[in-house]
């Protein structure tokens, strides 16, 4: 349950303080192959881009095909047996470049991208207004 609020809450940094801009397909397009509609959500991409920038300041060092893998799920064949599918590294490698663009998160020289002391410092904040209910 914290987790999920800390997210909600940097998606709302992300959408009212920071200038991520939205692509024009973001209504239409399924995050995944396995997915048979889109989010329902309308402010899903800032939700993934708070979730993105969460796993990148606890973990460092992911990339594209990381996300791919993190956001991937199971894919339904009918009667045949449910396989993994990875998910859509448009969506990933946009909100990536957004993050840059914001000097959230920068290229890492071992590989993938790593927190700045900028996105550090907005994420702590974020996490020091939630309060933890009893």
């Amino acid at each position: 349950m914290l987790i999920i609020n800390l997210v909600n809450v940097a998606a709302s940094l992300l959408l009212f303080h920071l200038k991520i801009e939205l692509p024009e397909w973001t209504d239409i397009v399924k995050t995944a192959k396995f997915k048979e509609l889109a989010p329902y959500d309308p402010d899903w991409y800032y939700i993934r881009a708070a979730s993105m920038a969460r796993k990148i300041y606890l973990r460092g060092g992911l990339g594209v095909g990381a996300f791919r893998r993190i956001y991937g799920g199971s894919k339904s064949n009918g009667s045949r047996p449910s396989h993994f599918c990875k998910s859509s590294g448009g969506i990933a490698r946009h909100i990536l470049q957004q993050l840059e663009i914001n000097k959230i998160v920068e290229i890492d020289p071992k590989g993938g991208r790593r927190i700045t002391s900028n996105g550090r410092r907005d994420l702590d904040q974020v996490a020091g207004r939630i309060v933890i209910a009893p």
